[in-house]
């Protein structure tokens, strides 16, 4: 048994393993024959793993992670009971072996998840860092006081969405994907996925019980905004939101955030909005009195003729500035 196939066995037993390193959803956004992983064992029992995508971008080959995949990082088992200095030192030890077991390519390129806060062992390997920021609601076990604890700006967007329109959860993957695209149109940029890929996502989360879409609409029919949030059993993210410009005032994005958490709740126990870097959807996400979390972004270049490729690319930008 190859470790992908150990590794598939894995994930079908182990439920700490976030849903973006699951073996469907590799299969789903990378492609079956398009992804790997390395594990730990001892044993016959499999201690640690980390997937990743393998591609290819002219005569480069990337480890990397595939889009709309927040994540892709180590998943550690830890030994009961360990004190933190044993603890750490495990940790040490477990990183080390998955960054030698690595597979030879130009570039190493990754976000951890924000579970993951040791990064030295790929420090001491040449790896660099970026420290990005996501936004969680730690626990769903209230709603309540969740509500409570937005913003009173957010809370009032909410109200008024809730007079104009109506959430329902939809299958229709083509108009969910349509409302997406409208966002990027409106911003003179392309979509980042295809249809193809959205609708591979989307079946795949169907099947295995791990994704919900929602739509937005008022009481003539037209459709104001989407949603889609995926789960596992730990947490729920919102991985796709968008809608007609049209309807930018409803305030239904706002609602239909909201009517995400609410389902969440009924089944995980977080919600992770998945992060941002930018002003003014970091003013959204902090109004739904979310806590912020940093989560570390890593990349290693490991030739010398990719390092060569992007400083001429940088030397030509600088040429044509």
């Amino acid at each position: 048994m190859d470790n992908k196939e150990k590794y598939r066995q894995l994930c079908k037993k182990e439920t700490s393993i976030p849903i973006f390193s699951r073996d469907w959803w590799l299969d789903a956004t990378a492609g079956e024959d398009n992804w790997d992983v390395v594990l730990v064992e001892k044993g016959g029992e499999i201690f640690a793993s980390m997937p990743y995508m393998v591609t290819k971008r002219y005569i480069f080959t990337y480890l990397c992670q595939p889009i709309l995949t927040q994540k892709l990082g180590p998943w550690i088992k830890y030994p009961p009971g360990q004190k933190y200095d044993r603890k750490l030192g495990y940790e040490n030890e477990i990183l080390k072996t998955l960054i030698e077991k690595l597979p030879k390519a130009d570039i190493f390129s990754a976000c951890f998840d924000y579970s993951i806060t040791n990064w030295l062992p790929f420090y001491w390997q040449g790896f660099e860092e970026t420290t990005l920021y996501t936004y969680v609601i730690e626990d769903l076990s209230d709603i309540e006081k969740i509500f409570k604890e937005m913003a009173s700006d957010m809370r009032k967007n909410i109200r008024k969405a809730e007079k104009s329109v109506i959430v329902k959860e939809c299958l229709d993957i083509e108009l969910a994907y349509s409302l997406a695209q409208m966002t990027f149109d409106r911003q003179n940029m392309k979509i980042p996925y295809t249809l193809d890929l959205f609708k591979q996502i989307s079946e795949a989360c169907f099947a295995h019980n791990a994704g919900k879409i929602f739509i937005a609409e008022d009481s003539d029919g037209n459709q104001h905004g989407m949603s889609f949030m995926v789960y596992d059993e730990n947490c729920a993210y919102y991985l796709i939101g968008g809608g007609n410009p049209e309807y930018r005032n409803s305030a239904a994005q706002d609602l239909l955030i909201w009517h995400m958490i609410k389902e969440a709740a009924k089944l995980t126990k977080k919600f992770d909005f998945e992060g941002t870097m930018l002003p003014m959807v970091n003013k959204t996400f902090r109004s739904f009195g979310t806590i912020q979390k940093s989560y570390h972004s890593l990349q290693k270049i490991y030739t010398k003729k990719y390092k060569i490729s992007k400083l001429s690319q940088k030397f030509l930008q600088a040429l044509m500035e």
